[in-house]
């Protein structure tokens, strides 16, 4: 763990994981980032285990694997470098113009069906976004990853995550035809989610940030949780319930059609996966 500067994100769910290992959701979260540095050696020890069955393996689900650190730590070019060895399926979802240095990597495995791709965009407002997203890539920045991610091969879709009614919720079809255009193929979605500590500082954000809207965003926000503010239940926490959580669902599906993003999920191929000799005999020597 070190001190140093990282994105940021106020509605980043991975801020409880903080406040789980005793330190603050809050500053700690924005001052003080945990790193792997082992990550490739462990990666490769795991895939070399003779009880190992190949799955798709997914990076970015709690914290983007593009931190502005991964410039010198180079932590996920590591995790890469060893699933192209292993012919591993990887799956990336970064809302960081960085995933571009690893074209080279995340290109060549595209061609055998080995990598895709998702960048997050939840907003064309450069404002808001620096606001809501300290530090994090620019959306015009996003929209060139999508482009460039298309441009040698590997499938690319558009996440608009979260979404936020009454904040940026006006700007789903935007969002999809800008993607579009830039290459992405296929789209996803998430309602804003607000469980544990991030619930209390969203809100004081949102009193700060954008006073004039605060209350109304609460209230949309309450009307896609059942009159609650958050609501755990697996089956809808994703997306929601009621009439506004339908309305962006049914704005989604229109959006999608209009814009070609109906592609399906990226399917991998975990047919290819091969433990390379120089694996299996490193492995002797741990064993």
């Amino acid at each position: 763990m070190c001190a140093t500067e990282y994105q940021v994100c106020i509605y980043c769910y991975a801020r409880p994981s903080h406040a789980y290992l005793g330190l603050s959701p809050g500053l700690d979260f924005e001052t003080r980032i945990f790193s792997k540095p082992d990550a490739a050696i462990l990666l490769e020890q795991e895939l070399a285990a003779k009880k190992y069955v190949c799955k798709r393996i997914h990076i970015g689900g709690d914290t983007d694997p593009y931190q502005p650190d991964e410039k010198d730590l180079r932590i996920t070019r590591g995790v890469l470098e060893v699933a192209a060895r292993f012919n591993q399926p990887i799956s990336v979802i970064t809302k960081s113009n960085l995933i571009t240095r690893d074209l080279d990597i995340l290109g060549h495995m595209a061609k055998d069906k080995l990598a895709s791709a998702f960048v997050s965009i939840t907003t064309l407002d450069r404002g808001l976004a620096r606001a809501m997203e300290p530090r994090a890539s620019t959306p015009t920045k996003r929209l060139e990853a999508i482009s460039r991610l298309a441009e040698v091969g590997v499938p690319v879709g558009v996440g608009f995550a979260p979404v936020i009614p009454g904040l940026n919720d006006h700007e789903l079809e935007s969002i999809l035809e800008a993607a579009a255009k830039a290459g992405a193929t296929t789209a996803m979605y998430v309602t804003l989610r607000l469980p544990l500590e991030i619930k209390d500082l969203f809100k004081e954000w949102l009193a700060d940030v954008r006073p004039d809207r605060a209350a109304r965003v609460m209230s949309l926000v309450r009307q896609t949780r059942g009159g609650k503010e958050y609501d755990a239940d697996w089956a809808q926490r994703m997306k929601g319930t009621g009439p506004v959580a339908d309305l962006i669902s049914a704005r989604f599906k229109a959006a999608v059609k209009r814009y070609g993003l109906e592609a399906p999920r990226h399917e991998l191929d975990v047919s290819k996966f091969y433990v390379p000799q120089s694996a299996r005999v490193q492995l002797d020597l741990f064993g």
